[in-house]
């Protein structure tokens, strides 16, 4: 039994915590309450940050493993595979912390509190930290967000190995340039149905340790001082018994930019008082002054102190050292061989084949004496990580990687095409100053790689991201700059095009669906991404990535950016038609579905299915179960199960997933959960849509059940 479910264990820490805090002067309570915790030396508590980071590896503190940015591990669909990445993450944690304390190392980014992961929905596009979400579906985000917990956590019965995060608790999904006064309205069904289930799942079934509050109110109440999240939901109803974390400088926002305060005094006492523990920011000085003039009781101080401290003790660092199993992971463990190899692995997994007419991919390097490599994001490292990332020891991008993957076989050409989203790639040079390179390089290649996208410049976070489109938000969806342009003018040259999309987002790209015969998504594929790429690009891996997210045709469809309603977000309430939709993926290789069965059981039900993989080549499918019940207001239909499978040329494997009874249901207008009626259960490799079946000429199988 893991720490998280040992309750005599964690009853005992905090027995020892209770006894630590009651020790303690006032000021030296509030003084623990900041994310910068001072050391209280008489009292044997060491100086520590609870600030740190590791997103999609260990960030912002020197070498560590980069891998693909968190949308991209979602279009994996393989709970397995992300908890497997996740333990490499926190080994690497492990290893950097007992390293830095080695050396009396206590700064910011060095602790073993690492906030992540972001389990908010990625509900609108234009969102520029979607990317650093496990995208827009709350079932595939609470079975990623626990595994991802649970691989940061460890499975010590008696000890963390690192502290994970669920954050931003609750709705926050943009914009970023207002998050810091604005209101974000959801219904109760929304809530229940959409913004809070990875949330619980990652407090009830991964026990995670930490949640962080959202920088914008929701219903009015601030998120880091919401009794109706902090008190009412997360600790009554789903009996959270861990710390809460404001987000930084989130307090100063109730008086500044939410004005539901007036001064900083009434801001933290507001926060505490509701539930808040932590600080990350400087705020929470006033909290003295707050216990002085009996704005918040000395009690509640220590109910917070006792949260805190428990994390700490069962981190082991209260300890002897040698008692926890984690002291024994030296540096040595950081970006090694074997990690490094799991990052490209990772980056093969995350590709999404989305187009692949007439069988264009992959190319066979014999048939071509000169391959064009041609765009913003052929070399740009940027475009690899994403952000919230660590710093790799080599990065290879899409161009280093087809250099190295063909060698001196193949003649590689290559050219930058345009600036990522300026109209000049030179200061001094003319408006689309590079495109006569572009063409020719178009006329000296036999098949050329048009290298796209976005970078993390271009779609970030308002507070280090403000960029001069929209303070990290996307204001559409297309091509920036020159890029579209560039596309058009490499495929007049009537030579074999390949499209290589990164970004951390859906890009409408309606005019290459309809002209160029083959496109890849690589997300930010991490610092092994262009190896991996050109490993798909050339068939020594098959693509296996489903999206995540719904590539739309246009914002136009979209509600407005600040509606925190569902209605026509996502494919789950879209009523239009998609580009490409959710769960959509195409491979080398071709699967087939038979036997497939849907029982009821034990008031839910039992899917089985055999799956062959009936082409030449060996691939990763996800079978994937959606639900559609009649509750008013209830989704199109939404992903109730995944299984991800591995088969070789005509190997078949069965499958059998079990759904609840409240994955048959949906909630009503009020919240609660509706189980009932006519239900109907579709079973295959994508969603039951219309534009599936016609980008793979495939229908899933459909059945109907009465619960």
């Amino acid at each position: 039994m893991e720490i998280a479910k040992n309750q005599e264990k964690v009853k005992e820490y905090r027995e020892r915590a209770k006894q630590l805090v009651a020790q303690m002067t006032l000021e030296e309570k509030v003084g623990q309450t900041l994310n910068w915790a001072p050391a209280v030396e008489r009292l044997g508590i060491k100086a520590y940050n609870w600030w740190n980071e590791a997103l999609h590896g260990v960030a912002r503190a020197g070498v560590a493993t980069v891998f693909p940015q968190s949308v991209g591990l979602a279009a994996t669909f393989d709970e397995d595979f992300i908890e497997e990445v996740a333990t490499a993450i926190s080994t690497e944690g492990r290893a950097k912390f007992n390293a830095q304390q080695e050396y009396n190392d206590t700064d910011i980014y060095k602790g073993l509190t690492f906030w992540s992961p972001n389990v908010n929905i990625f509900r609108d596009p234009r969102w520029g930290r979607g990317h650093e979400t496990f995208g827009e579906d709350p079932y595939l985000t609470s079975r990623l967000g626990v595994r991802f917990v649970e691989g940061i956590q460890g499975h010590d019965e008696n000890y963390l190995k690192a502290a994970a995060c669920a954050k931003h608790f609750a709705v926050h999904s943009g914009p970023e340039d207002i998050r810091h006064s604005f209101n974000a309205i959801a219904s109760k069904q929304d809530m229940a149905e959409t913004y809070l289930p990875a949330f619980k799942a990652c407090v009830q079934e991964a026990g995670v340790e930490a949640v962080m509050g959202a920088y914008n109110r929701t219903n009015g109440e601030p998120c880091c001082g919401s009794k109706t999240l902090l008190q009412d939901i997360l600790r009554d109803e789903w009996g959270f018994t861990g710390h809460v974390t404001s987000d930084c400088w989130a307090i100063k926002d109730f008086h500044e930019g939410h004005h539901v305060t007036d001064t900083p005094v009434e801001s933290v006492s507001m926060a505490m008082n509701n539930g808040c523990d932590l600080n990350c920011g400087n705020l929470f000085h006033y909290l003295k002054q707050a216990v002085e003039e009996g704005m918040v009781s000395e009690s509640r101080l220590d109910e917070a102190l006792v949260n805190l401290f428990t994390t700490r003790m069962k981190l082991g660092v209260f300890d002897e050292k040698g008692k926890n199993p984690f002291d024994k992971i030296g540096y040595a463990e950081v970006d090694t061989k074997e990690h490094q190899a799991l990052n490209r692995k990772a980056a093969e997994k995350c590709v999404v084949l989305l187009k692949n007419e007439k069988g264009l991919l992959p190319l066979d390097k014999k048939a071509y004496k000169t391959i064009g490599v041609i765009g913003p994001n052929a070399n740009n490292r940027r475009a690899l990580v994403g952000n919230y990332e660590g710093t790799a020891s080599r990065y290879w991008t899409i161009l280093e990687g087809i250099q190295e993957y063909l060698g001196d076989d193949v003649r590689v050409l290559a050219s930058e095409g345009c600036h990522l989203c300026h109209k000049k790639a030179q200061g001094l040079g003319q408006e689309d100053d590079r495109i006569s390179e572009v063409k020719a390089v178009c006329a000296n290649s036999d098949v050329i790689i048009a290298c796209m996208g976005l970078d993390s410049g271009l779609e970030g976070e308002e507070g280090d991201q403000g960029n001069e489109f929209a303070s990290g938000d996307k204001p559409n969806l297309n091509l920036p700059g020159l890029q579209q342009h560039v596309l058009e003018t490499i495929c007049s040259f009537g030579k074999p095009v390949v499209l290589v999309l990164l970004s951390g987002s859906a890009l409408a790209v309606n005019w290459a669906d309809e002209n160029v015969p083959a496109i890849l998504q690589g997300w930010y594929p991490g610092a092994q991404g262009g190896l991996a790429i050109a490993d798909i690009i050339f068939g020594e891996k098959n693509p296996e990535g489903k999206l995540p997210v719904t590539f739309y045709r246009s914002t136009e469809e979209l509600p407005e950016f600040t509606d925190y309603s569902m209605k026509g977000r996502t494919y789950r309430y879209m009523k239009g038609e998609a580009l490409y939709p959710f769960g959509y993926g195409l491979s080398y290789t071709d699967f087939d579905y038979s036997d497939v069965t849907v029982t009821a059981k034990d008031g839910g039900a039992v899917v089985n299915a055999t799956v062959t993989n009936v082409g030449k080549m060996a691939g990763g499918e996800t079978v994937q179960v959606y639900v559609k019940t009649a509750v008013e207001g209830a989704p199109n239909y939404q992903l109730k199960g995944i299984k991800k499978l591995f088969l070789a040329p005509g190997e078949s494997a069965n499958v059998t997933i079990a759904l609840p009874r409240e994955a048959l249901g949906a909630f009503d207008v009020n919240g609660e959960l509706q189980v009932g009626g006519p239900i109907k259960i579709f079973v295959g490799g994508q969603a039951p849509d219309s534009r599936s079946e016609k980008l793979t000429g495939k229908k899933v199988k459909e059945f109907e059940l009465t619960v």
